[in-house]
């Protein structure tokens, strides 16, 4: 593609060589770069793409550069001389990350154009309802990608996730996978460091949804105060057509006010007022899985549902996707048989078994996640509740004792294991745990390896029982100080399930 049809509408300021050079790719990481490829350059918290364009060019074979404007490394005396010496094309802009963003569409097709894109937001929630409107949609249907913390989705793909929200880059690179794959649809987090960063720059959006605020990623490198933080998540208002927003947040009544005028306005909540409402909550448990039926009250449904995911944060999870699901034109029935059966990787995520117990599997690691997971699943318990978790290794020594008296105080039998010790013994992460355990009056048992412990607190779980495998979630590894390993905690639950199902465990 010619650099001149790239760089159209970017505002961007050829400062040396041919704009009719064609590229064959774009790259923002040094490392990926190839011959005919363009580089650019985007300064990090760690470093700056900056200091590797020369190296780019002369040793990767790029054939066009862009830097920022004023980037304090490369003036346009010295990107002329980079021209010059090496053929290549020297581009400026004013903002390289909204310009990858940009560049990257442009290069990818514009995948986005053919992409009905929901934005989740929020402290709390957007894993979950991500994962909700994407089994909505694939049960009415249609064809929808899915990018968030636990996986990225192309397809019949499944992607690593590193981050909550990819560059833009990796963004478009997937979108154009989608759309190749059939997708009509994309359903995906946006974090607040995705809308501070640029990384969603230009997407505009279906549904932007607005789930919740909670004190959190506040941090040198991250936001200096909660109103930076609640300020870059408002931005996902600024390009969409619908704005779906919990009224139930403290701090609703903000975020409308800045939607309104925007897009249009769909409020959820368990409190009247709202436009879509759950009433009548009721727990049950449906054979292995642990959920909540209620009533739905709604301009687009009304009826009886049923979310397979326990605690009234996950009917606000549901109130979200159903909102969307809604605005989306999905009938009910695709609604409610997603709902039923919805599963999200890591999130109390249950284990099928014909046990008459309830395994769930939760990425709960510190000491506020842990207590608020085992007090939902209390109240849903009918016999006892069986905490097996964790510490990781190099990580804060007051989160293994506080997680420790947490589980020791709430639950019947607490089982303490190794998680990701990392470069630390894992008998001393271990005895940090057993310190803070100590101080209740909880049974515990202490088993380091993680698969044995996780056979024995289901081979000691009776009909009525709940077990809890806390702390790694989705995680798929285990890491040491040596190795790391594949490790999944559900499918060691599930070979766990299938031994006591056939009475060997």
């Amino acid at each position: 593609m010619r650099l001149s049809d790239i760089l159209e509408n970017t505002g961007c300021r050829i400062v040396a060589g041919d704009a009719g050079t064609d590229i064959s790719s774009v790259e923002y990481d040094s490392r990926k770069i190839t011959r005919g490829g363009m580089f650019v350059a985007i300064k990090g918290f760690t470093s700056d793409g900056h200091d590797y364009v020369e190296s780019c060019v002369s040793d990767c074979g790029a054939a066009a550069v862009l830097v920022q404007e004023n980037n304090g490394r490369l003036d346009d005396s010295a990107l002329r001389a980079l021209s010059e010496k090496t053929g290549c094309v020297t581009v400026a802009a004013a903002d390289t990350r909204r310009t990858l963003a940009q560049v990257t569409a442009a290069i990818s097709g514009h995948p986005e154009e053919k992409l009905r894109i929901c934005g989740i937001t929020g402290t709390k929630g957007k894993t979950t309802s991500t994962f909700m409107l994407r089994a909505i949609l694939e049960q009415s249907g249609i064809k929808a990608g899915l990018i968030g913390t636990v996986v990225n989705m192309v397809g019949d793909k499944r992607i690593h996730s590193e981050h909550t929200t990819p560059e833009s880059h990796e963004i478009y690179s997937m979108m154009r996978g989608m759309v190749d794959s059939g997708a009509t649809d994309l359903v995906m987090e946006v974090s607040s460091q995705g809308l501070k960063l640029d990384r969603v720059y230009g997407l505009r959006y279906k549904c932007a949804c607005f789930t919740n605020l909670y004190e959190d990623h506040i941090s040198q490198n991250e936001h200096p105060d909660m109103e930076d933080y609640l300020n870059c998540k408002l931005r996902l208002f600024d390009n969409c057509e619908y704005g779906i927003i919990n009224r139930d947040c403290h701090c609703a009544g903000r975020v409308t006010e800045y939607a309104e005028g925007k897009c249009r306005i769909v409020t959820y909540g368990l409190e009247e007022g709202a436009d879509v409402r759950a009433v009548n909550l009721r727990k049950e448990r449906r054979g292995h899985i642990t959920g909540t039926g209620f009533t739905i009250v709604s301009p687009f449904y009304n009826g009886e549902l049923f979310v397979a995911l326990p605690g009234e944060f996950n009917v606000y999870n549901a109130l979200c996707a159903i909102c969307c699901a809604g605005v989306l034109g999905v009938g009910f029935e695709s609604v409610k048989s997603a709902l039923a059966v919805v599963s999200v990787p890591g999130r109390v995520q249950p284990v099928p078994n014909s046990l008459g117990i309830s395994i769930l599997v939760d990425y709960a690691h510190n000491a506020a996640a842990l207590e608020s997971v085992i007090s939902t699943l209390r109240e849903y318990t009918e016999g006892r509740l069986i905490t097996l978790f964790g510490c990781g290794g190099n990580r804060a020594r007051s989160r293994r004792f506080e997680m420790g008296e947490t589980s020791g105080r709430l639950s019947d039998i607490t089982i303490i294991t190794s998680d990701n010790p990392r470069k630390e013994e894992p008998a001393a992460i271990l005895a940090d745990i057993r310190t803070g355990i100590d101080k209740t009056d909880g049974y515990y048992e202490i088993i380091e390896d993680r698969t044995e412990a996780i056979y024995r607190a289901i081979a000691i779980a009776r009909k009525g029982d709940t077990v809890l495998i806390a702390g790694k979630g989705h995680e798929d590894y285990q890491i040491f100080a040596d190795r790391t390993i594949h490790y999944d905690d559900f499918e060691v639950a599930g070979e766990a399930v299938e031994k006591a199902e056939a009475g060997r465990l």
